[in-house]
C-alpha cells in the first residue's frame, strides 16, 4: 500500500496494510524541509529544540558540535516507559503514523529517518513500547522513545516472534543504526501518535462491534419472543438521531422474513434492553463517529514542535503535541462502548431468567444441570469493570518539567484504558451471543430470518448446543474470536 497523502479509515477497514510505500511526493517534501533547516542552522540563531534543552531547560543552548548528541540524549533519558508492553498490532499502528506525521513535511528530519522507519515496519522489526509514561501533552515522549530507539541500534525489538536486543534484528537484515541530525529525535520523541494508534485500533474495533451488537441484540431478542413494534421506521423519524434510525433500519433488516415474528406474542411491551435497542445502540453509534471525525483529522496532521514552516521562513513553537482533543474523545468513545456492553449483560440477564417459555439458565434438566448462569455472572462482573475503566483520564492534569509543562492531556491513560473496554465489550458481546444462539434452538422448529440463521450456523459450527454442563470457558474463548471477523464474512 502506498502512504495515502489523506488517510482515511474505510482504507483501513480491515486493519493495516502488510507493507507501505512512500509517495515521491512526501520524500520530496520531506527533502525540502530538511535543507530549509540546514540552511537555518548556518546562520547561528536559537530555536527551541534544535540547539536548546529540552523543557524547562529551553534557555540552555547547544553548540553546534554537540546537536547529535543532544538528540540521541533525548531519545534515550526519555525511554522512561513501565508497566506492560503495548500490543504489537499498536505499536505498528504507532509505525505507520509517525511515518504519517513526519511524512507532512513540516518535522525537520531527513528522508533517511522516514525511510528507516518504514524499514521496520515492513520488515516486522517492531519496539518495545510501554503502557506508561505518557502525559498526552509535549507528545507521548516516553513511548515514542521507545519507539525511536532502535533507529539508534538501541532498545529491543519484536522481530520474529521474539524479543530481542533492536541491534540483533537491525544485523539480520542487514541495517545499520543511524546518527540522529539536529531536531531528529525532538520530531520523533514530539507527537500523538501513542494516543492516535489506540484510537485508531479502537476505533477500526468499534465499528465492527457495533454492527455486531445490533445484530446480537436482534439474535437474542428473537429467542426472548421479542416485539418488533420498537423498531417501527416511524418512530424514528420522529426522533432522527442518525445512530439510533441506522439501529432501527439494522434490527428490521435482521428481522425480515423470521417466522418467529409471526407467532404470537402475549406481552405488551419488552424490556429496555430490547425495546430501546436503538436508542441506545444509536447514541453509541453517533458517538463514534464524532470521535472518527477528530481521529481522521489528528491522524492526517502533524503533531509535534517546533514547526519547521519553510514555505513561510520560519520555525515556530506552538502545541500541536497537545493531547486534548484525543483524551476527551478516548473518554467519550469507553463510556459510549461500555454501554453496549452494558446493555448486552441485561439481555443476557433475560434470556438466562427463565420466562418466556425458557428454562432457567437456559439449561437443559435445570437443577441438575446449571446451563448459562454463570456465564451472565462473568458478564456482569466485566460490565462492572468497565464502569471503572470509564472515570475519565481527560479531567486530570499533574505540572511536570519545573511548570514549563504545567497542563497536559493524561490522554495516553485514556488510551490504554479504552482498550481494555474495547476487549471487555468483545467479551461481554461473545456470552450474550452464546446464550441467544442457546436460546433459539429453544425455539426450534421454528425459524428466525435467513441473516440470523447464517450468523447461528457459523456459530454453531465451532460451539454445539449445551445439553448438558461443560466447561463453558472454552465456548466463550471460541465466541469472543469468532467476534474478531466482520459481521459481512458470516453473511
Amino acid at each position: 500500500m502506498e502512504l495515502p497523502e489523506h488517510l482515511l479509515f474505510e482504507q483501513l477497514a480491515n486493519g493495516l496494510p502488510s507493507s507501505i510505500t512512500l509517495p515521491a511526493a512526501a520524500l520530496e517534501r520531506v527533502a525540502i524541509n530538511r535543507a530549509y533547516l540546514d540552511e537555518k542552522l548556518k546562520q547561528g540563531k536559537v530555536h527551541y529544540g534544535i540547539n536548546t534543552g529540552f523543557g524547562s531547560l529551553c534557555n540552555v543552548v547547544v553548540s553546534n558540535d554537540e546537536l547529535s548528541l543532544l538528540q540521541e540524549n533525548l531519545v534515550c533519558s526519555h525511554a522512561c516507559g513501565f508497566g506492560e508492553m503495548v500490543p504489537v498490532e499498536i505499536v505498528r499502528w504507532m509505525l505507520f503514523l509517525k511515518i504519517k506525521g513526519l511524512c507532512g513535511g513540516y518535522s525537520g528530519v531527513r528522508t533517511i529517518i522516514v525511510e528507516r522507519l518504514v524499514d521496520f515496519y515492513n520488515k516486522g522489526i517492531i519496539p518495545v513500547v510501554f503502557e506508561q509514561g505518557s502525559l498526552g501533552a509535549s507528545g507521548d515522549l516516553a513511548p515514542l522513545a521507545h519507539l525511536s530507539l532502535p533507529l539508534l541500534g538501541k532498545g529491543k525489538v519484536h522481530y520474529k516472534g521474539e524479543i530481542v536486543d533492536s541491534i540483533v534484528a537491525l544485523k539480520a537484515e542487514g541495517i545499520e543504526p543511524i546518527a540522529l541530525a539536529a531536531k531528529e529525535g525532538l520530531a520523533l520523541l514530539n507527537g500523538t501518535q501513542f494516543m492516535s494508534s489506540y484510537a485508531s485500533w479502537a476505533l477500526v474495533a468499534a465499528k465492527r462491534l457495533s454492527g455486531w451488537a445490533d445484530l446480537i441484540a436482534t439474535l437474542s431478542g428473537e429467542g426472548f419472543m421479542m416485539k418488533a413494534d420498537p423498531f417501527h421506521p416511524r418512530i424514528h423519524t420522529l426522533r432522527p438521531h442518525a445512530g439510533q434510525i441506522k439501529t432501527a433500519e439494522n434490527v428490521r433488516h435482521y428481522l425480515a422474513g423470521s417466522t418467529l415474528q409471526q407467532q404470537y406474542k402475549e406481552q405488551v411491551q419488552d424490556p429496555y434492553s430490547f425495546r430501546c435497542v436503538p436508542q441506545v445502540h444509536g447514541a453509541s453509534k453517533d458517538a463514534l463517529g464524532f470521535f472518527e471525525s477528530v481521529v481522521t483529522t489528528e491522524v492526517n496532521a502533524v503533531t509535534d514542535n517546533p514547526l519547521v514552516l519553510h514555505d513561510e521562513d520560519t520555525i515556530v513553537s506552538g502545541g500541536n503535541f497537545h493531547g486534548q482533543p484525543l483524551a476527551l474523545q478516548l473518554d467519550f468513545l469507553a463510556i459510549a462502548m461500555a454501554e453496549l456492553a452494558n446493555i448486552s449483560e441485561r439481555r443476557t440477564y433475560l434470556l438466562v431468567s427463565g420466562q418466556r417459555g425458557l428454562p432457567p439458565f437456559l439449561a437443559p434438566s435445570a437443577g441438575l444441570n446449571s446451563g448459562f448462569m454463570i456465564a451472565q455472572y462473568t458478564a456482569a462482573s466485566i460490565v462492572s469493570q468497565n464502569k471503572q475503566y470509564c472515570t475519565p483520564a481527560s479531567v486530570d492534569s499533574i505540572v511536570s518539567s519545573n511548570g514549563q509543562e504545567d497542563h497536559v492531556s493524561m490522554g495516553a491513560n485514556a488510551a490504554t484504558k479504552l482498550y481494555k473496554v474495547m476487549q471487555n465489550v468483545q467479551r461481554v458481546l461473545a456470552i450474550e451471543l452464546l446464550c441467544a444462539a442457546q436460546a433459539l434452538d429453544f425455539r426450534r422448529p421454528e425459524k428466525t430470518s435467513e441473516a440470523l440463521e447464517k450468523i447461528h450456523s457459523a456459530l454453531r459450527a465451532q460451539v454445539s448446543f449445551m445439553d448438558k454442563d461443560r466447561v463453558l470457558h472454552e465456548d466463550m474463548i471460541v465466541a469472543e474470536k469468532f467476534l474478531d471477523k466482520e459481521l459481512e464474512s458470516y453473511l
